[in-house]
């Protein structure tokens, strides 16, 4: 007898959850496996790029920088906010973007306060 779920949105989030009969431990989207597998040699490429050394045995440090991107981007998602848009948000939004300097106002005087001394008051 199969159990099937009567939750919609756990239905439509296409969870992987392994072979028949052996379930995962953990229940991910597919779309995380896949971020994972895309950021795994982006981060080899950059790793490559800095220290100009072949690739490593086993690429540790660029496995442990995709996790955590991968669960920093979907900490964000959301049934409204898919992935791509949070990327997106982040690549966009990652620079300070400052107004054009011909458009900045002038900084406003503002009048410090009177004193009157007591004696002449």
């Amino acid at each position: 007898m199969r159990l099937r779920t009567d939750d919609d949105i756990y239905r439509a989030r296409l969870v992987y959850l392994g072979p028949p009969g052996y379930t995962l431990p953990v229940q991910l989207p597919y779309a995380q496996y896949g971020l994972f597998v895309l950021l795994v040699p982006f981060y080899m490429f950059l790793h490559w790029l800095l220290t100009f050394q072949g690739p490593d045995l086993f690429p540790a440090w660029e496995i442990a920088l995709a996790m955590v991107t991968t669960s920093l981007v979907f900490r964000y998602v959301d049934p409204d906010r898919p992935a791509r848009m949070v990327i997106r948000t982040a690549l966009t939004d990652w620079r300070h973007t400052r107004e054009p300097r011909h458009e900045q106002r002038d900084a406003r005087f503002v009048a410090r306060r009177i004193r009157i001394r007591e004696e002449l008051g």
